[in-house]
């Protein structure tokens, strides 16, 4: 696993992609860009095995993409136990869809990123699972065993609906530590095997 510029858009080339490809669409909230950086070494981690992804702020939407995707990666910091106002607009935004069933049968997954070790992460990626519930949408969630508990190690905040990181009071370059960013990555490889084996 590499570390990725959280500064640079991931994507595979299109044209090593045949048109029926799948498409996995990280779509996040950022306010100080953590979450940012997690967004794009989940991307990192999804194009390593060779399926065309995108990461997408909620404040540049590309519907279009999103939409035709095969799976949507819904990702958010964590505000007072809950996702950010930014990230709940989005949510709102895709009652017409919800109501129209545009995302029924698609796959679903998320991640949450917090200050703190526990943070109420586990209540947005609960809030977020519903959200797709609602969508009609399919669940994955992160299906590997802790490997420790410091900040070098796989899965050191014990999740398992879904991707958890913590951020400290430091620039994004700086945190989430190596251990999360390379679980954000792990996370991607395994999205991609989801929904390549359809």
């Amino acid at each position: 696993m590499t570390e990725n510029n959280p500064n640079t858009e991931l994507d595979v080339n299109s044209e090593q992609q045949s048109i029926n490809s799948p498409t996995i669409a990280v779509v996040y909230h950022s306010n100080y860009g953590h979450t940012r950086r997690v967004a794009h070494s989940i991307v990192s981690g999804i194009v390593q095995e060779g399926v065309m992804a995108r990461a997408i702020d909620t404040n540049e939407l590309d519907w279009d993409y999103i939409d035709n995707a095969n799976m949507i990666v819904f990702g958010s910091a964590v505000y007072l136990g809950s996702v950010t106002a930014e990230f709940k607009q989005f949510m709102d935004s895709t009652s017409k869809r919800w109501f129209e069933r545009a995302w029924e049968g698609k796959w679903a997954a998320a991640f949450a990123n917090s200050g703190g070790l526990s943070g109420d992460k586990l209540s947005v990626l609960q809030q977020i699972c519903l959200f797709a519930m609602q969508h009609g949408m399919n669940w994955t969630g992160l299906p590997l065993v802790p490997k420790g508990y410091s900040e070098t190690d796989l899965n050191r905040l014990s999740s398992f609906l879904g991707l958890m990181t913590q951020s400290d009071n430091a620039p994004p370059e700086q945190t989430p530590p190596e251990g999360d960013i390379k679980t954000a990555e792990w996370f991607g490889m395994h999205l991609a095997q989801v929904v390549l084996k359809g």
